[in-house]
C-alpha cells in the first residue's frame, strides 16, 4: 500500500461512468416497453430459469417485497411465467416467456454495443488489460465482504 494520494478519485470515476452506462441502457430499456429492474431479472432468469422469487431476489440483491412488485409487472406484461413448484406447494418457480427470451437476445444485443462506445478508441489490449483491473478491483473488495455474490460465486 503507498501513501501517494491518487489523483482522481476511484469510487467517483467508476460511479459516473457507472451512472452514464446505465442511463444509456435506461433509454434503450424504455423503448423496448421494459425497465432496468425488469431487464436486470429476466438475465438473471435467462441464466438459470425455474428459480424461486427469493432466489432472484438474493440474486438481484433486492428485497424480495420489491422483487414481488417487479414481477408482477413482468406476469402482466407477458414477459415471465410463475409455475408451481412441484416440490413446495407455496412457492412458485420463474420462467421467460418466448417474448422475453427475443427481449434479452435483443438486450445483449445492446449491452454489447453500450460498452463497444465505452471503449471506442481502446485498442483490443487495452480493453482486456481494463477489464483484468476491474476484475482484480472487483476481487479484492468481495473478498473482505463474506457472503458477498461475487464470493458466493466462486464457490
Amino acid at each position: 500500500m503507498t501513501n501517494e494520494p491518487i489523483p482522481l478519485s476511484l469510487g467517483s470515476l467508476l460511479g459516473e461512468t457507472t451512472r452514464l452506462m446505465w442511463r444509456r441502457f435506461d433509454q434503450h430499456a424504455r423503448a423496448a416497453g421494459s425497465t432496468r429492474a425488469q431487464w436486470f431479472a429476466m438475465f438473471k432468469i435467462a441464466q438459470g430459469e425455474g428459480l424461486k422469487q427469493a432466489e432472484l431476489a438474493e440474486l438481484l440483491e433486492i428485497e424480495p417485497i420489491t422483487l414481488t412488485r417487479t414481477i408482477d409487472r413482468m406476469v402482466e406484461g407477458g414477459w415471465v411465467e410463475r409455475r408451481a413448484d412441484p416440490g413446495d406447494r407455496r412457492a412458485r418457480l420463474l420462467f421467460l416467456t418466448n417474448k422475453a427470451r427475443d427481449a434479452v437476445a435483443q438486450m445483449r444485443l445492446i449491452a454489447n454495443a453500450i460498452f463497444d462506445e465505452a471503449l471506442t478508441g481502446f485498442s483490443p489490449a487495452e480493453r482486456e488489460t481494463l477489464l483484468a483491473l476491474l476484475i482484480r478491483v472487483r476481487g479484492n473488495l468481495s473478498n473482505t465482504v463474506p457472503g458477498s455474490p461475487v464470493e458466493e460465486g466462486k464457490k
